[in-house]
């Protein structure tokens, strides 16, 4: 579940609801999308404690997951906390915008559900932010932590997991893998995509504004959107990590054009990775839900501002630019060829790079 905030400015310390009006960004996560995905993660949680930082434990999926698989799962302990309600009546479920915490140890009396009686519900003296003190006391407390941080703060929410050296398993969006503070972790290991990857659909208040395409309302009149690139990130090993991938293409210098500005070729979809090219190729970052680390290696990236990324080693003229935008688009403007890869003066989609490493399964 999503944390009820917005855009967000560049001190830790600023409130999620300060810019909430700028960003929407509550999406409510289906208890079937997160039930396919913790199928695969089954083993990990055995005596664990697992922590829900980002969700309002009175609505949450995640929530009642792990709460009616809490002995199935052998769990520890389960935490949960939330932002501050700002919209009381989101589902008319919230009835106070106290921030509150819940601890659930189990079924104790033997009805095999949790009950009100056996979670314990306490206030939060602060607004429930993950980056709170309070919240980050419990962070450490926790071995596990799952949930669906607010896509807009996802880069500082990954990082303090990493800081705090958690085992994680939460949702985002496939563009999160470029992001300059996100993908040297995927490049070093210490972040993978898990199972379900792509299309999911999430519910979302009803003061969101209703959208052309991915948007509608059932009937009982609750919003959906669904987003096609959403994305599972974890550090916990799954069986998928290490799956190889077969590879029928044979590679030809005429279907695989080398870049302009760096030496690797594109390769522009996954399946038509070629099984005998030794050198860096530029695919798609769709490519990481399927990485097999003992399969491939991977180089950096395109994003413009991450230091993995080595097309910036051949800057373009301004003159280059604008002829390279003048020649595709026939009219005037600027096109930045910079940091990305080119090829025949056209600047390609972001790419992940990647290089084959030797020996079969």
């Amino acid at each position: 579940m999503k944390a009820q905030e917005g855009a967000m400015v560049a001190a830790k310390n600023s409130s999620l609801g300060a810019a909430k009006v700028a960003k929407e960004d509550e999406f409510y996560t289906q208890l079937g999308d997160i039930e396919r995905e913790l199928w695969h993660y089954r083993d990990h949680f055995k005596g664990k404690t697992v922590y829900l930082n980002c969700d309002d434990p009175r609505v949450s999926n995640f929530f009642h997951y792990f709460s009616h698989n809490f002995e199935a799962l052998g769990l520890k302990r389960l935490i949960a906390t939330c932002y501050k309600s700002q919209d009381i009546d989101l589902f008319s479920e919230n009835g106070t915008e106290e921030a509150v915490w819940l601890e659930y140890e189990g079924d104790k009396n033997g009805s095999g559900v949790p009950d009100r009686a056996e979670i314990v519900v306490q206030p939060l003296k602060g607004d429930g932010d993950f980056r709170s003190a309070e919240a980050i006391e419990l962070l450490k407390q926790a071995d596990i932590v799952i949930t669906n941080p607010p896509f807009s703060l996802f880069r500082d929410y990954l990082n303090q997991l990493l800081e705090y050296g958690k085992e994680f398993v939460v949702v985002g969006s496939q563009n999160a893998i470029t992001y300059k503070e996100i993908f040297p972790h995927i490049m070093t290991g210490n972040v993978w995509l898990g199972h379900n990857n792509g299309d999911m659909s999430f519910m979302v208040p009803a003061h969101y504004k209703a959208r052309e395409s991915r948007f509608w309302v059932d009937e009982s009149g609750q919003q959906w959107r669904s987003l096609g690139n959403a994305c599972w990130f974890t550090n916990l090993d799954i069986s998928k990590r290490h799956e190889w991938q077969t590879l029928y293409r044979t590679y030809t210098p005429d279907a695989y054009p080398t870049y302009d500005n760096y030496d690797a070729i594109e390769v522009g979809k996954i399946a038509d990775i070629p099984m005998d090219y030794d050198g860096v190729m530029g695919v798609p970052p769709g490519f990481l839900a399927k990485h097999n680390p003992e399969q491939f290696e991977i180089v950096g990236t395109t994003e413009s501002n991450d230091p993995t990324n080595p097309f910036r080693t051949r800057i373009y003229s301004s003159a280059e630019c604008r002829a390279a935008y003048l020649a595709r688009f026939g009219k005037k403007g600027v096109y930045d060829l910079n940091a990305s890869g080119v090829i025949n003066g056209e600047k390609k989609y972001k790419r992940v790079l990647i290089r084959s490493k030797k020996g079969t399964p």
